[in-house]
């Protein structure tokens, strides 16, 4: 079987684990320490790596900002934004539907900056993955507290930023850097994401990492499964695939985390999260069945 078959189903298993690795890390580091700490060991991993194989480097300094612009939105601002905004008591039900927004964010924002033309087929295909994601996190959102969701008005806000922020940094990824080894291409990503997270962890948390074995555990998972592992693997799906169908597998995330933490937690699989994983995986399968009409550039 190709990696184009298997690319996706991997990218899903490695990607939805880094909400369960972030629930061990939150007890240990401040959220923008932690990332600073993963994005600079996945950088320094990553030229190990693009050293060792001969991967070739950008030639001219415009490809070079353009792979550092692009990791400034797709891991910088998103992940900080999103871990910030948990941190602050953001509910999961909330999160989860602000993530499940990034395929229409996509969707609708792709034929005016990378000219892809969805086909009707595919735009039901993600409405009902939206539906499906609503579906499975119902009764945490039938759960919440009025007044502690205006408490939280300003970390919704910067999870919503997050969101827009990796939807805008995918399509500039592939509009932009079509071309290029994606390797060094990643490695230069992370720069970007670094002048994001070094000053906020330097200003706001003091370099707060207890150290433990759990902190240490998490953050190696975090590097080499997810930063290096799923973010190749995303890079890889954006080059080759259509923009709006790679953005699509971000609906299969919160189901995944629900198996993951029943796993892991002992937390219930209930009926809500049951019925929404059938509507996602219907949804993905319409998305993704037939390619979308490409206008040329």
């Amino acid at each position: 079987m190709s990696l184009d078959k298997l690319a996706p189903a991997i990218f899903v298993l490695l990607w939805s684990t880094g909400w369960i690795v972030a629930k061990y890390a939150s007890l240990h580091a401040g959220p923008f320490t932690f990332l600073m700490i993963r994005y600079s060991l996945s950088a320094l991993a990553f030229v190990l790596f693009c050293s060792i194989v001969g991967a070739r480097w950008p030639r001219d300094w415009s490809s070079v900002f353009r792979a550092i612009y692009s990791g400034i939105f797709l891991h910088g601002i998103y992940l900080a934004g999103l871990w910030w905004a948990i941190a602050e008591g953001v509910p999961a039900g909330i999160s989860g539907i602000i993530a499940a927004l990034q395929p229409l964010m996509t969707a609708m924002a792709a034929p005016l900056l990378v000219g892809e033309r969805l086909q009707p087929t595919q735009k039901v295909g993600l409405l009902l993955g939206f539906i499906g994601i609503a579906i499975a996190i119902s009764p945490k959102l039938l759960t919440t507290d009025t007044a502690n969701l205006w408490q939280s008005a300003i970390p919704l806000v910067v999870n919503l930023l997050g969101m827009v922020s990796v939807t805008y940094g995918t399509l500039y990824q592939k509009r932009h850097l079509q071309t290029g080894d994606l390797r060094t291409i990643a490695t230069l990503q992370y720069v970007g994401a670094l002048i994001v997270t070094v000053p906020l962890a330097f200003i706001f948390e003091g370099l707060r990492f207890d150290g433990t074995q759990t902190a240490i555990l998490s953050l190696l998972w975090s590097v080499f499964g997810l930063s290096m592992g799923a973010v190749g693997l995303l890079l890889y799906l954006i080059r080759r695939g259509q923009v709006s169908r790679a953005a699509s597998l971000i609906y299969l995330m919160p189901p995944a985390v629900a198996i993951e933490a029943a796993i892991a937690f002992g937390e219930p699989l209930t009926l809500p999260i049951i019925v929404g994983t059938v509507i996602v995986v219907i949804g993905i399968y319409l998305t993704n069945r037939r390619q979308a009409d490409v206008v040329p550039e």
